[in-house]
């Protein structure tokens, strides 16, 4: 299950435990208002994330909100969670924007470092992760009082199925789908 997340955090940030209900809204505001497309580029964060995905720039858009409210979520909750891949795309590509990331998230907002781990591989792996994924859609829920977009947070089942992505330069290849034959598994 190569790229498979997880995080890791400290438990002193989570607000659930301390009780400061104002302190978990500060933050979730300020994770939410972090500006992660520079003013000044001419191709922007989402501009980048949108070609390197093959993404409309309106998914673009939702899936940083989406990655946005994961880390929230990671920020709020005492317990690793595990993003869908559309969120992962977002959390890799932020990692390589290092002051937005090390610096303005993590330091000034999250107050600790939030590292990227992947999976070490195997069954157990396996089940750890899409356990680490129910759980944060569940936790989704009750933080936001609504359930996860499926676009971009699909059902466990489904998120652990399709983990065979590759590289590819399209200046060189042409990608054309998979034929699906009426008795070939989905």
């Amino acid at each position: 299950m190569a790229g498979s997340p997880t995080t890791s955090f400290r438990t002193s940030i989570n607000s659930e435990s301390t009780g400061h209900i104002s302190d978990r809204n500060k933050m979730i505001h300020r994770i939410l208002k972090l500006e992660l497309d520079d003013p000044d580029a001419v191709f922007s964060f989402t501009d980048r994330l949108a070609r390197e995905n093959g993404w409309s720039l309106d998914k673009a858009l939702r899936a940083v909100l989406e990655y946005k409210r994961f880390i929230c979520l990671v920020a709020l909750t005492n317990a690793p969670l595990t993003p869908s891949d559309e969120v992962d795309q977002v959390w890799h590509l932020h990692l390589l924007y290092t002051q937005s990331y090390w610096h303005d998230l993590c330091r000034e907002i999250l107050g600790f470092e939030l590292h990227h781990g992947p999976t070490k591989g195997g069954q157990n792996e396996r089940v750890r992760y899409g356990d680490q994924y129910r759980y944060t859609l569940q936790r989704y829920q009750e933080v936001f009082g609504a359930k996860a977009p499926d676009d971009l947070w699909p059902p466990a089942e489904k998120r652990f199925r399709e983990l065979r992505f590759r590289r590819v330069n399209l200046h060189r290849n042409w990608i054309l789908p998979k034929l699906r034959m009426p008795w070939m598994k989905s």
